[in-house]
C-alpha cells in the first residue's frame, strides 16, 4: 500500500471521524491501521474507507483501535502519593475545596475514579465532581459501566479496593455508584474540540507519547489556557515536558507542572 493512498486515506478519515492522523506518529499508526485492513479482508486504503463509511460497527472498532487504551488504577503509585500529600493540599490552600478537575483522555475511567478516591480523603463524595473526557465512545461506555479485572486494581491501595468496589466474581470488580456519581463523562477530541476553561487541575497521562511534537506543542498551550493561574497539569511518567517555560509552566515536581 503506497504512501499516496495513505495521504488520501488520512483526509477521508478526518472527514469521517474528525481524527487528524497527521497529528499521530506515523509508523505506529500505519502499523495499527494495516493490521485492521488485513482483518477486514479488503485490498487497500480506499476500500477500507468505503467499508468504514457503510459499517458503523467497523467504524467504532477503528476508532477504538486507534485510541490506545490501557486500564490501570493508581498507575505509578509514587506520583499518586505526591498528588495526595503535596499537590491537592497546595490546590486547596490556593483555591479552596471546590476545585475544577479535568481528566483528559481518560480511557476506561480508572484515572478519574482514582482521582475521586484520593479526593475522598479530603472531602465528602457529594462535594466532588470530575470531568472526564475521551475521543472513544466505546471506552466511555466501558468507563460508565465501571467493571474492571483484578489485574487493573493491583496497584490500588487496599483501603480503596475494600471501600469503593463490589466484587462481581473471581476476576472482576465494579466501582460503586457513589464514586461513579462524582464523574461526568463526555466525548472530546483533544486535537479539535474546545478545552474546558477555569480548571484548577488537569490530568492527562500516557497519551501524549502517541502524538507528533507539533501536536503536543498545540496541546500544551491549550492545557495552559484551560488552567487558572497557578493551576496544575499532571502528565504521564514518560511524558516530561522538556521546556515547560515555553508553555508558561514551571515544574513543581517531576510530572507536575504549575501554570505561570
Amino acid at each position: 500500500m503506497d504512501m499516496g493512498d495513505y495521504g488520501v486515506f488520512k483526509e477521508k478519515v478526518f472527514q469521517l471521524t474528525k481524527i487528524d492522523l497527521n497529528s499521530y506518529k506515523e509508523r505506529q499508526m500505519r502499523r495499527r491501521i494495516d493490521s485492521l485492513i488485513n482483518k477486514a479482508k479488503v485490498q487497500n486504503y480506499a476500500q477500507y474507507v468505503e467499508a468504514l463509511r457503510t459499517n458503523d460497527e467497523m467504524l467504532e472498532e477503528f476508532v477504538a483501535y486507534l485510541t490506545i487504551n490501557v486500564s490501570e488504577f493508581y498507575r505509578n503509585p509514587e506520583q499518586w502519593g505526591l498528588m495526595e500529600k503535596q499537590v491537592l493540599p497546595y490546590l486547596f490552600d490556593k483555591f479552596g475545596k471546590s476545585i475544577k478537575i479535568w481528566s483528559a483522555a481518560c480511557s476506561t475511567g480508572d484515572e478519574p475514579y482514582t482521582l475521586v478516591m484520593v479526593l475522598s480523603k479530603f472531602m465528602p463524595l457529594d462535594k466532588i465532581q470530575v470531568i472526564a473526557t475521551d475521543i472513544d465512545k466505546q471506552v466511555l461506555e466501558k468507563a460508565q459501566l465501571g467493571i474492571y479485572n483484578e489485574k487493573s486494581l493491583k496497584g490500588l491501595p487496599s483501603e480503596f479496593k475494600t471501600k469503593y468496589f463490589t466484587k462481581i466474581n473471581n476476576t472482576s470488580y465494579q466501582v460503586k455508584d457513589e464514586i461513579k456519581k462524582c464523574v461526568k463523562f463526555q466525548q472530546h477530541n483533544l486535537l479539535k474540540d474546545p478545552y474546558p476553561s477555569g480548571c484548577n487541575l488537569i490530568v492527562c497521562r500516557n497519551v501524549m507519547i502517541y502524538f507528533t511534537e507539533e501536536a503536543k506543542n498545540v496541546m500544551y498551550h491549550k492545557f495552559n489556557e484551560s488552567l487558572k493561574n497557578e493551576g496544575i497539569l499532571f502528565v504521564g511518567s514518560t511524558e516530561q515536558i522538556i521546556n515547560p517555560s515555553e508553555y508558561n509552566f514551571t515544574t513543581i515536581q517531576s510530572f507536575f507542572y504549575k501554570k505561570g
